[in-house]
């Protein structure tokens, strides 16, 4: 098997190191299996200390190493860092135009920055369904939601499962852009091509429960030279070099979203092992598909057509109403950390008043009754095992 370096469990928001990420306290008497972690080696913590030996710690030439990597990694021309998906996103619909007055479809059943990002710009979020087993954007729904308004599809390839491609010919019909949030999704493909070079943007996450991770980061990727341009502008508080050497010529409205190469450092050495982790998550998620078999009250990640999913998160839907909790909150009393899925953004208070044009009953179900299991390099087959066994049992005694 792969070496991988150094697995550090987390709890995520709480920072004690140079990227943010602080080991979970255990228990001498009890076992703890986490969600989730990045995997860190010597390889991270040498380019960290080579960056912090040079006394150039802002965004530099190691970050244009790491938007390089990642930019033919997916296969387009362009890759540019910043501080989070988030922002990204932000730059990347300010980049096409959205702003005041526009309608932008987003998927209900997300995290709520897809959103946060569209009403920063000062468009409506317009909020679709989505499909029970790929958890990502029902195409039905979001070609019921189209208007005169609408400038932009925002889909999400949620927990690293690819959008269906008909959102991409629905976009074509109807001459709207498509910014994907494929914060998950770094190195999935649809029919041998990665996530990234089918929509107009596409936007990464880096966080550490990403794929792989930088702390906090994010990359905007697109095969668009005038988008790009915008992009890089805007990151950079709008200012250009004025040719002399060492002036800025500052035209338009900017901000700082520059990602520093103390993080770009680590996100280097983490692309240089990228298809290595895949392959490793691809594997377990077989492992968990395996022992779940068989298990009526419990549905499994699914894909549909040629692609290959890469299970950032491996989130089951368990078919028995009002236990959900229950069961987090019992296996985590064990030292098994589970977590839901992900929001249904209607049922959130900042929410509720964006409109949606279709049923939403398919994200409510999965807001309340989905389980994501733990999934990271420093999980032990043996390890799985216990995770299902404990599910199991929580199961029973709770239906």
């Amino acid at each position: 098997m792969t070496s991988y370096g150094a697995f550090m469990p987390q709890r995520y928001g709480i920072t004690c190191t140079l990227w943010g990420i602080l080991g979970s306290q255990r228990s001498s008497n009890m076992r703890k299996i986490s969600l989730a972690g990045p995997s860190l080696g010597d390889a991270e913590y040498k380019a960290v200390k080579k960056v912090l030996d040079s006394g150039y710690l802002t965004e530099g030439e190691v970050t244009r190493e790491f938007e390089a990597r990642v930019a033919s990694y997916v296969g387009v021309g362009h890759g540019i860092a910043f501080t989070s998906c988030t922002s990204a996103l932000e730059v990347a619909l300010r980049a096409l135009g959205v702003g005041p007055g526009d309608e932008v479809v987003v998927p209900d059943y997300t995290y709520p920055a897809t959103a946060d990002a569209v009403r920063i710009v000062g468009a409506d979020p317009v909020l679709v369904d989505v499909n029970l087993e790929s958890y990502n954007i029902d195409v039905a729904s979001a070609r019921s939601s189209l208007t005169g308004s609408t400038k932009c599809i925002l889909p999400v390839s949620l927990f690293g499962n690819p959008i269906d491609p008909e959102v991409y010919d629905l976009a074509s019909e109807n001459e709207l852009s498509v910014v994907e949030d494929a914060a998950c999704s770094l190195g999935a493909e649809i029919k041998g091509r990665k996530v990234g070079c089918f929509a107009d943007v596409t936007c990464f996450s880096f966080h550490p429960r990403k794929l792989i991770t930088t702390g906090e980061g994010g990359m905007l990727v697109t095969e668009n030279d005038d988008i790009a341009d915008k992009a890089r502008l805007y990151k950079r508080f709008g200012g250009r070099p004025s040719g002399d050497g060492f002036t800025t010529e500052f035209r338009h409205l900017g901000v700082n979203y520059k990602l520093s190469d103390v993080l770009s450092a680590i996100g280097v050495e983490q692309m240089k092992k990228v298809e290595d982790m895949i392959s490793e998550r691809i594997r377990m998620a077989r492992t968990y598909d395996g022992l779940l078999d068989g298990l009526d009250w419990c549905s499994v990640p699914s894909s549909t057509g040629k692609v290959r999913h890469t299970y950032q998160t491996y989130c089951i839907l368990l078919g028995i109403d009002g236990i959900r909790d229950k069961v987090i909150r019992r296996l985590r009393k064990e030292g098994i950390e589970l977590q839901i899925g992900t929001y249904a953004l209607h049922l959130q208070p900042f929410f509720k008043d964006a409109p949606s044009r279709s049923s939403l009953s398919n994200s409510e179900r999965l807001f309340r009754n989905s389980v994501s299991l733990p999934l990271h390099l420093g999980l032990s087959e043996g390890d799985q095992r216990t995770v299902v066994e404990a599910l199991v049992g929580a199961v029973e005694d709770e239906s």
